[in-house]
């Protein structure tokens, strides 16, 4: 479906499609609502496939005294913990403590146990010096304390994007990829009354008519509403990761610590086969609609890091196979130190025109509510507030019992009920190289999720260009051979597609020069 198949008016239109527009749009179609969501460019293909993958509870915003927003969050990772399992996971943290640098012991053991009790768990555990070492024998021994174990949540996150998609879309929702809004129309009265847009796919510009605009682009937010407080704007920040094999350090869990340079926190993780570095905190001065790369100062900033806290693990630069960027949308009055500017989000409206930005990838449905609380009485209504989507279980008609229950909760998270189009008995459900994604979830994104270039395949829906070598090169012939039934580009789109995959990973995901 495109833009011209539409319908030509809709209870809400939804611009942007990252994880707060999804979030928005998934909670208008449970309502019951008719939204249409709009993203210039892919799903998810800015911040919301480029963050540090955590679904956590902000442990950091306690030193700032923040109590509410890491309980906020706190209570939103149990949420998602619970209603996406297999998409959204549990993830442990060990982060080693000195007596010369960093937080102390003591530090760490009161705020921590302020964190268990806003959770009402117990989330954390002290760990001796000595079985730290026998946990990371590669760790930075001198000065080395102790260290402290919590716990957290890991997503990929735009596949979460796609499922609350999906979700919408069987819920009744429209939406469209490479669409870009162009204008916003309003009656004599200056309220919204329609908006214009141009379909990439298509070549026309077409107008939708609508009482209701949710504007939920993140770093973009101003450039269709400027903020009405003064000296009150965007600040766009970078933050960058490097991604490296995950034999060379076998993680179960995140190492996190303290750059000895600036004493932000860093940390390497685990992730689909993989391990990453991040993360940066830069001011981003490039255009907003150029993809954001790694600059060789940044790789420089995280290699001495990693080499700081893990001087046994003798890494270098030439290990690393990927990389990502990607730009906070960050509001800013005064100018501070990147890494200590707020998170929190804002809401605007102007007359049917709702405009939520900031906030963080484990608050989004919270900000979706606030949304529509804003925009609430231009919608047809009263509609019935339902909470997330229960958690999917397998169709007790699908005969699944020879898959086995990893994959299965893997499918399920990921896809939801469009898990048993995936889970077919003639689906591949080998893994793509060293990867942990399945041949089966390529073909079904080529069939199923809107595919406009290969890069949409293969760097957002499955994600194999960031975790094989040179952006997985040398599986692209049978990525053609596999979904050329679904995609129907000839010999000569392949060609052309394959050339400009590779040019845009080269330039923009490929290792950087330090």
């Amino acid at each position: 479906m495109r833009l011209t198949d539409t319908d030509s008016q809709f209870d809400l239109v939804v611009i942007g499609g990252g994880v707060t527009g999804a979030g928005v749009f998934h909670e208008a179609a449970e309502r019951g609502l008719a939204p249409l969501l709009l993203e210039a460019n892919d799903f998810a293909w800015g911040t919301s496939s480029r963050s540090s993958k955590m679904v956590h509870g902000g442990l950091r915003y306690l030193k700032q005294g923040k109590f509410l927003l890491t309980r906020t969050a706190v209570l939103e990772r149990e949420r998602l913990l619970q209603t996406y399992p297999g998409l959204v996971t549990p993830l442990d943290f060990l982060m080693p403590l000195y007596g010369d640098y960093g937080p102390s012991k003591a530090a760490m053991k009161i705020g921590l146990s302020i964190y268990s009790f806003l959770a009402g768990q117990r989330q954390h555990q002290m760990t001796a010096r000595e079985q730290t070492l026998d946990l990371f024998p590669q760790i930075r021994a001198d000065g080395l304390v102790s260290s402290v174990g919590f716990k957290d949540a890991q997503v990929d996150d735009a596949r979460l994007v796609l499922r609350l998609i999906n979700d919408g879309c069987r819920r009744g929702g429209t939406a469209l990829n490479y669409t870009r809004v162009t204008g916003i129309e309003r009656d004599k009265k200056g309220r919204v009354a329609a908006v214009t847009a141009f379909d990439a796919a298509t070549g026309h510009q077409i107008e939708r008519k609508t009482k209701a605009v949710i504007n939920a682009t993140g770093a973009w937010a101003e450039h269709l509403h400027p903020s009405p407080v003064k000296g009150f704007h965007m600040r766009p920040l970078r933050g960058s990761h490097l991604i490296f094999p995950g034999d060379i350090l076998p993680l179960d869990r995140v190492i996190s610590f303290i750059h000895p340079r600036d004493l932000r926190a860093v940390f390497i993780f685990p992730w689909n086969g993989c391990n990453i570095l991040g993360t940066t905190d830069v001011d981003h001065e490039d255009a907003l609609d150029k993809e954001p790369v790694v600059t060789g100062e940044e790789a420089a900033y995280l290699m001495e890091g990693v080499n700081f806290i893990l001087p046994g693990l003798d890494i270098s630069l030439k290990a690393c196979i990927s990389s990502i960027a990607g730009i906070r949308p960050v509001l800013s009055k005064k100018r501070k130190k990147a890494s200590k500017e707020s998170r929190e989000h804002v809401v605007w409206e102007d007359k049917g025109l709702v405009t939520v930005t900031g906030g963080k990838l484990t608050t989004f449905h919270l900000l979706a509510l606030d949304a529509l609380n804003a925009v609430q009485k231009y919608l047809p209504g009263p509609k019935e507030n339902k909470p997330l989507v229960a958690k999917e279980k397998p169709d007790r008609r699908d005969d699944f019992s020879h898959i086995s229950p990893t994959v299965r909760q893997r499918l399920y998270g990921r896809y939801g009920k469009a898990a048993a189009d995936v889970l077919t008995h003639q689906a591949d459900l080998t893994p793509i190289g060293t990867t942990s994604s399945l041949w089966a979830e390529l073909s079904h994104a080529a069939a199923h999720e809107k595919i406009h270039t290969l890069s949409d395949l293969l760097l957002r829906r499955v994600r194999i260009g960031l975790f094989l070598p040179q952006g997985g090169k040398a599986w692209l012939d049978e990525v053609e051979t596999l979904c050329t039934p679904f995609l129907a580009w000839d010999k000569s789109r392949w060609a052309a597609e394959k050339k400009g995959y590779l040019d845009l990973w080269q330039k923009f995901y490929s290792p950087p020069i330090a």
